[in-house]
């Protein structure tokens, strides 16, 4: 089988075994290691693990969204993808104009007890149809913040030349033009971390940089991630920067190489122990191929139906709660 999912697994057994024990803002815990890194050969097949399932459409729309420059989860709940719920939903529940069932520390009661659990699952579902369903309500809580889409497609720093003007950069149609007419550039950088700002955010960018690089008529990409979910976010974070870096090469005119993925505090969150060993303990299946429709001819253009795995077989999806 691929080395591509093993060192996901080892990185995973390394911190189980030997992760230092930490707490963090959410109360959960971890055990966390400092520094790790993966390397992936795309051309072996798409990186998504086979030892759980992931639901690739939740990874397609997410990164679409990302591409349109969006922060409000409307175009997500439209495509079924509700993996940002939590923080536009803890925005509404602690306004002024919420008037329902206490919500406090919502995430980690719903974990623990049943009857509340009922209660808010009621009013999430609620929240999720007045984001889809009216606009003024989507307007002021389903925007959280300067987060990915924004950073990337509509950066905005002041103008040094005019103090009281405003600068906005496109990182997204920067770097592809970089890639196409300097490709041997060392400054195909995205950031995701604006250093006044982004700290301020509901959730402070966790892949805060990656680095584009052109050899041998192949693409790859190495990202930094500040702070690393092994179990619920690393595997999306792979796939995702794994399709960026198929999608970028399809309209750049390079075949994909490698993503490289740099870990600063790699970590499992001790109610994701017995998931983590669960799924240590299962086989793994050959990695499966991305199609992206040739036809589209730019970057922004892509849709869900021009992206998709072909024969993705996988162990069953394990649940586990999001720490918020």
């Amino acid at each position: 089988m691929s080395q591509n999912e093993q060192q996901y697994l080892d990185l995973a057994k390394t911190i189980l075994e030997t992760g230092t024990h930490k707490s963090d803002r959410t109360g959960t815990g971890t055990r966390s290691l400092f520094g790790a890194q993966m390397r992936f050969n795309l051309q072996e097949g798409f990186p998504i693990l086979t030892t759980k399932k992931v639901f690739f459409g939740l990874i397609k729309s997410e990164l679409l969204w990302f591409l349109r420059g969006d922060n409000n989860i409307r175009f997500l709940l439209q495509n079924n993808n509700h993996i940002w719920d939590e923080w536009a939903f803890k925005n509404w529940v602690t306004s002024s104009e919420y008037t329902g069932p206490d919500m406090t520390d919502f995430g980690l009661r719903a974990q623990s007890d049943p009857e509340f659990n009922q209660i808010y699952q009621e009013q999430k579902s609620l929240f999720v149809d007045k984001i889809l369903n009216d606009d003024d309500f989507m307007e002021k809580f389903g925007y959280i913040g300067e987060v990915y889409g924004k950073l990337w497609r509509d950066w905005e720093n002041q103008d040094p030349m005019d103090q009281n003007a405003t600068l906005h950069t496109d990182q997204i149609q920067n770097l592809i033009d970089g890639i196409k007419t300097t490709p041997d550039s060392r400054r195909l950088i995205v950031s995701a971390w604006n250093a006044g700002s982004t700290p301020n955010a509901p959730l402070p960018s966790c892949h805060v940089l990656s680095q584009f690089y052109v050899a041998d008529g192949k693409l790859s990409a190495q990202l930094y991630q500040r702070s690393a979910d092994i179990f619920l976010g690393v595997p999306f974070n792979i796939a995702s920067y794994s399709l960026l870096i198929h999608m970028i090469a399809a309209q750049t005119g390079y075949a994909v190489g490698d993503f490289v993925h740099t870990l600063g505090d790699a970590h499992i969150y001790n109610n994701h122990v017995a998931q983590i060993e669960t799924q240590l303990s299962r086989p793994m299946h050959p990695l499966p191929k991305l199609w992206l429709n040739p036809e589209v001819k730019s970057i922004f253009d892509y849709t869900m139906d021009d992206i998709k795995l072909i024969d993705y077989t996988s162990e069953p999806a394990i649940k586990a709660p999001v720490a918020v």
